[in-house]
């Protein structure tokens, strides 16, 4: 009999707060794991880089992978966070330090259609008992918005059907690092009898015992770290005879000394780094208020249809976090003012669609002012007050003007938004009838640091 054991970590999402907890942990259940006798291997499902934290902003993602070197992991794959967290410029240089392999199979550049230089499409790692295992990433294949980053995504089926075909004959066991979600992997399990372990993510989704579906193994450990994953696999003559999931909870492992002051270390040298670099001169104080319609809100219409070369904006108060203090402004404090993953959309309709959007943003408006928003890279805690630039609402006859004047039912407006809007359900007449551009290459925070630089110099 051989056994192997899989231990793996997905969805980090830059929470430090359980790194220290994590690392030892790995090292000493691979220490006690090899002493009995186990071929021991330890993966990352993606996500591990949030930008949302200040060292992984300053750093540009590369004091996640110092840290994830201390692990010493034999595969990692890519998140959305990564992929999409960058641009291709960004991302192409993301590993160039890493000392673990990045598998990836259904990413190509967006130019040539290539492999990533910094990706491989598979690995197969051969135990000392001459077991073959075939291991395999995918990543959610965000259509709409990879190629604005410079990447073609590739759907999974044909992805993983074409990866298995060129291996075919090369493994004893398969194990995919999946980034999909758990409904994918569900599916997956279904079509694909070849795979035996599905190392799952993305959905946060946490199977405390794995769930056997047909022939495959599926394995999730949650999201933030809160957990570690431990799958093992018992095979006579490369056979697999037995597969089994699991979980630690890593709240439940002791605690050193030293942990705090390394998480707060951490968070301290991304503040010091981005608060080294000075952005504009404000000569009155910014206010913020999430259900209202503040100086903030006020200037970051300005910012986006600045950005976009429109009359007209939409944002909404819950992006603000905090008021902006006359005098100098930094890095650091737009960062923590917008931390949110997402970019300036133009959005063009006719005039009569554009009076169908305004009335499912005013429909929406009371239950959106409290509502705790979460994801589709929304990093604050409510919607908040929906404001307008150039559009006016009449509540009582349901008008909707332009600059003053009436809408024409048949002439195109374009407005700047955000892709935000796209992927939240509220607002249906974008996705269905908007000519919509993302306009990839910034960042809202980093839209609106160039308008403040332009409007409020430091000199």
């Amino acid at each position: 009999m051989e056994r192997i054991t899989i231990l793996h970590t997905n969805d980090l999402h830059s929470h430090f707060e359980n790194w220290p907890r994590i690392r030892r942990y790995l090292a000493t259940t691979r220490q006690q794991a090899e002493q009995a006798g186990d071929t021991v291997y330890t993966f990352d499902l993606g996500d591990n880089i949030d930008r949302v934290h200040p060292v992984s902003e300053a750093t540009v993602g590369q004091k996640n992978i110092e840290l994830m070197n201390q692990i010493g992991y034999d595969a990692a794959t890519i998140g959305n966070n990564e992929g999409l967290g960058f641009m291709r410029a960004q991302l192409d240089h993301l590993y160039d330090h890493a000392n673990f392999p990045v598998i990836l199979g259904n990413i190509l550049t967006g130019d040539t259609h290539e492999q990533p230089e910094w990706a491989i499409d598979h690995q197969i790692f051969t135990t000392p008992a001459g077991t073959r295992m075939l291991v395999l990433g995918l990543t959610a294949p965000y259509h709409l918005t990879y190629p604005l980053a410079g990447w073609q995504p590739i759907a999974v089926n044909p992805a993983l059907t074409r990866l298995l075909e060129a291996y075919t004959g090369q493994f004893d066991v398969c194990v995919l690092l999946s980034h999909l979600g758990l409904d994918v992997d569900r599916q997956i399990a279904k079509r694909f009898p070849a795979v035996t372990v599905i190392i799952g993510s993305h959905t946060h989704h946490l199977l405390k015992h794995g769930e056997q579906d047909n022939h495959s193994l599926l394995a999730a450990a949650g999201k933030w770290g809160r957990y570690v994953g431990r799958i093992t696999l018992d095979l006579e003559d490369h056979q697999l005879q037995r597969a089994q999931a699991g979980v630690v909870e890593t709240a439940t492992l002791p605690e050193q000394s030293g942990d705090a002051a390394e998480i707060g270390a951490l968070d301290d040298l991304g503040k010091s780094i981005l608060s080294e670099q000075r952005v504009a001169k404000l000569p009155v104080a910014m206010e913020a208020d999430p259900v209202g319609h503040p100086r903030l809100v006020q200037e970051g219409l300005h910012a986006v249809a600045e950005y976009a070369g429109t009359q007209a904006a939409i944002l909404n108060a819950g992006l603000f976090l905090h008021d902006l203090p006359s005098g100098v402004v930094n890095q650091n404090q737009l960062h923590q003012l917008l931390p949110h993953n997402m970019h300036v959309m133009k959005i063009t309709l006719s005039g009569y669609d554009l009076w169908r959007l305004i009335q499912e943003f005013e429909l929406a408006r009371l239950f959106l002012r409290y509502f705790p928003q979460k994801g589709m890279g929304f990093r604050g805690k409510i919607f908040g007050e929906i404001n307008y630039l150039g559009i006016a609402y009449d509540a009582k006859t349901h008008e909707v003007t332009w600059r003053g004047e009436p809408l024409s039912p048949t002439k195109q407006y374009t407005i700047a938004g955000l892709d935000h809007y796209l992927f939240i359900p509220f607002f249906p007449t974008i996705s269905i009838v908007g000519q919509n551009q993302i306009l990839y290459e910034d960042l809202l925070r980093e839209v609106f640091a160039k308008y403040l630089a332009k409007h409020y110099p430091l000199t």
